[in-house]
């Protein structure tokens, strides 16, 4: 109720100021243009607004200024004889002038018979496949995001989500939450959601401010050899610029948080990003009547310093600081709510990222130093029924932090056609673990306690040679890594992590692509199966000689440009898993696990998992021409693993099979902006409980939830879902400020997903044996309209 008079106030607010007349400012966007190598000033280059005419010249010394710009998201292009031509990502200009600065790179192609069209889709050497960029304009506007990236690329093939959930695990092509890595402007990241499970990374709502977004690329396949340890993706974002010469502050309310944004210089040599978020979701999830209430606080900065032409740093920042309660009120509201009561934990996490990327420009060669700082701190605890009176009700104890120091050098440099990129990583990693907590296993209730305390170093060395052709029509790419640790001695030969992959990309006519990957791809296990001890206080999994992940790939692809901003592609995938991570205890492996509130990993394993996903892409894209963008994906996938009883292919926990994606915003006069995205998800298979064991008492008091049957892992099969999503925006410039608002709504359609049943504890003895609970089973059905509005200042 809460939530529709929100709405409804909102949408009467929009009525009220639409017939207000926002004065129509123009403004300018000025900046320079240099050589990506030599770093020297390029005088007389031709700079245009991207699809228009607009544009003006770059003078003596490399400047350019395009005057009489209105207020609005635009991109730029630059092109002169002897470079490549350069398309921007998006940015905006809202109520100031605007700094872009152009870095071109030598053509050393001779055009002969292939016609390029410049657009802004990027096709790397390394990642001619499998790779897409994201915009911030797409970040911010796309439906039922709430400008978080991770339900972004939600819009993009080979992705899958819960349907109708609060959660953004990221299930790439049929891997599960645990293959995914991130990366800042270089700088690598452990994990981009908010009460994260540790281990695995995905979480309910995401850490980075899109405000301070510039674009992301989003791997699905064909990972750079720079970018180590992961199966299923990679997310490299990169940040804005703060403005050289002025500053602007961003103020933004909505549904779920408070946000402060502000960018603009230091002095003539330094800029800087700062955010800052506070949540109140807590209040839209105890409006929705949902039983648990998570409040978050983050915040981010970035500080670049242009020392000379030849020499820049860059400081980066990414903290957040989460709670997550439960709503006790709802306990009566139904079965469904009792259940995720009774078996979710309390949650305290804190996580940080601190990093430094210096670059040196010299000629032909640009050598990048990394060093950084990752630590998460989580803890968690959790009563019988939630009774907290008593310290023996308590059969959770949890506390751990991950800390690591990471540096990293690269070199890569120019010859003609070719370019080469050397690097080698160092890291220092510390896992520190303090459990208590009551488990049920053979037949007998006991108190497990052990502490963890371990230090390992691991290192890494990587290269790739990148090859144009004279013509532009081939591409090639070649790359080695290899990675090791002294953990184990499994892990600590080099050899046996050796990773090389290869890329090629041929233009078969004007506009038509061929395109090809084949790699093999390593993934060292989380840090709760590293440091997992039993009763007795041994590393399990360390006596075990556990080994790194291994993954091998190869993607294919068609390619087709019919214009600069409509792009078609056809993918085929095929990876194979093995080395993977198998639990003793339940025989499964451990990669179908990863995507609820509790821990990831915690447990004995052995590295004699094997699997394999396959399947097909389709993806449609019209990009930003004539106010238009569009993205329409569907994905055939298959994600399964080889059980060892019986020698034959069962489906994982991330086999959805079928995926349909079709994302649209458009621009329309006097400001207003409107989205959608309708999403078409298989349904997912999932293993029965084991009602016999769940409701002996001893079992269920010492976890206080059931227990799957994994003798029947994955024999059922979920539902199809579909989901509707709407944005509305509207956008008032002012004489030097702006004033945004947006009015979002997940599931318009109110959409029911029925999920697989629960069983949960009634609390009463059954009458015919003294030692069992009677059980209950729930069936759950997830699905409601979910409103969100948005205003937001900058000036």
């Amino acid at each position: 109720m809460l939530m529709r008079i929100y709405s409804m106030l909102t949408l009467l607010l929009l009525l009220i100021i639409s017939p207000i007349q926002a004065q129509q400012q123009t403004h300018a966007i000025r900046g320079n243009v240099l050589d990506k190598t030599t770093r020297e000033m390029l005088p007389f280059i031709n700079v245009v607004i991207w699809e228009t005419t607009k544009g003006a010249t770059t003078d003596s010394v490399g400047n350019y200024t395009i005057g009489g710009v209105k207020s609005g998201t635009y991109r730029l292009q630059a092109s002169a004889v002897g470079y490549k031509t350069f398309i921007s990502p998006e940015f905006s200009v809202v109520n100031k002038d605007m700094e872009f600065n152009i870095e071109l790179e030598e053509n050393t192609e001779t055009l002969k018979e292939v016609k390029v069209t410049a657009g802004p889709y990027r096709k790397p050497a390394e990642s001619p496949v499998s790779m897409r960029v994201i915009g911030f304009a797409e970040i911010e506007k796309s439906a039922g995001a709430n400008r978080d990236i991770s339900r972004v690329i939600q819009s993009f093939p080979g992705v899958a989500s819960a349907p109708s959930g609060y959660r953004n695990d990221l299930i790439v092509r049929g891997g599960g939450p645990s293959e995914n890595r991130y990366y800042i402007d270089g700088v690598e990241i452990p994990n981009i959601n908010h009460f994260s499970t540790q281990g695995a990374s995905g979480g309910p709502v995401g850490i980075i401010n899109a405000e301070l977004i510039r674009e992301t690329d989003f791997y699905s396949g064909a990972f750079p050899a720079g970018k180590g340890n992961a199966m299923s993706s990679i997310l490299d974002f990169r940040l804005k610029d703060g403005n050289s010469t002025t500053r602007t502050y961003n103020i933004a309310l909505g549904s779920s948080e408070a946000a402060f944004t502000t960018d603009g210089y230091i002095n003539k040599k330094t800029t800087y990003l700062f955010s800052a978020r506070q949540s109140y979701l807590q209040l839209l999830f105890k409006a929705l009547k949902l039983p648990f209430l998570p409040a978050y606080t983050d915040t981010q900065f970035k500080v670049k310093v242009k020392f000379d032409k030849k020499n820049e740093l860059t400081l980066l920042g990414l903290g957040a600081i989460d709670n997550m309660s439960l709503n006790t009120d709802t306990a009566g509201q139904t079965d469904g709510n009792k259940y995720i009561l009774t078996t979710i934990p309390v949650i305290r996490q804190t996580t940080y990222t601190l990093g430094g990327v210096w670059k040196h420009f010299a000629g032909n060669t640009v050598q990048s130093y990394v060093l950084s700082i990752n630590n998460l701190d989580n803890k968690q605890h959790k009563y019988r029924n939630n009774d907290d009176s008593s310290e023996a009700n308590k059969i959770l104890d949890y506390s751990s932090f991950e800390r690591e120091i990471k540096f990293r050098f690269e070199n890569s440099s120019q010859l003609d056609h070719f370019r080469l990129n050397i690097g080698a990583n160092t890291e220092l990693a510390r896992y520190f673990n303090n459990t208590r907590q009551t488990v049920y296993a053979n037949g007998i209730s006991t108190n497990l306690a052990y502490n963890t305390d371990i230090s390992f170093f691991k290192w890494g060395l990587y290269s790739s040679l990148n090859y144009d052709s004279n013509d532009g029509k081939l591409t090639v790419s070649a790359g080695l890594r290899t990675d090791a640790n002294t953990f184990t001695s499994s892990m600590s030969n080099p050899l046996r992590q050796l990773s090389p992959r290869i890329s090629l990309a041929y233009c078969i006519a004007d506009g038509w692509y061929i395109n090809g990957n084949l790699g093999r791809y390593y993934q060292l296990p989380s840090y709760t199966v590293l440091g997992y001890k039993n009763d007795y206080g041994m590393l399990v999994n360390k006596a075990n000689n556990i080994r790194y992940q291994r993954s091998d790939q190869v993607v294919i692809g068609l390619e087709q440009r019919p214009t600069n901003y409509i792009r078609l592609t056809l993918e085929g995938f095929y990876k194979r898993y093995t080395d993977g991570l198998l639990s003793v205890s339940d025989g499964i492996p451990l990669s179908s696990k990863g995507n609820d509130y509790t821990l990831f990993g915690t447990e004995a394993v052995t590295s004699s998992a094997k699997g394999r996903a396959y399947g097909a892409e389709a993806l449609a894209r019209w990009f930003g021409y004539k106010n238009l963008n569009l993205i329409v994906a569907y994905t055939f996938v298959r994600s399964e693993f080889l059980e060892p009883a019986t020698g034959k292919y069962i489906p994982s926990s991330w086999d959805n099979r079928h995926l349909l994606t079709m994302t649209g915003s458009y621009k329309l006069p006097r400001n207003w902006d409107i989205g959608t995205k309708l999403r078409v998800i298989g349904g997912a298979p999932y293993t029965p409980y084991d009602a016999y064991k769940s409701s002996i008492k001893a079992a269920w008091d010492a976890q206080n939830r059931p227990y799957y049957d994994y003798s029947r892992f994955n024999a059922e099969r979920g539902a199809v879902f579909s989901q509707l999503d709407i944005r509305i925006d509207k956008t008032y410039y002012f004489k030097g400020w702006m004033l945004g608002f947006y009015f979002d709504v997940q599931n318009a359609t109110n959409s029911k997903y029925r999920q697989a049943p629960v069983l949960n504890s009634t609390g009463v003895t059954d009458p015919t044996d003294a030692n069992r609970y009677l059980m209950k089973t729930i069936d759950v059905e997830n699905g409601s309209v979910v409103p969100s509005i948005g205003i937001m200042m900058q000036f």
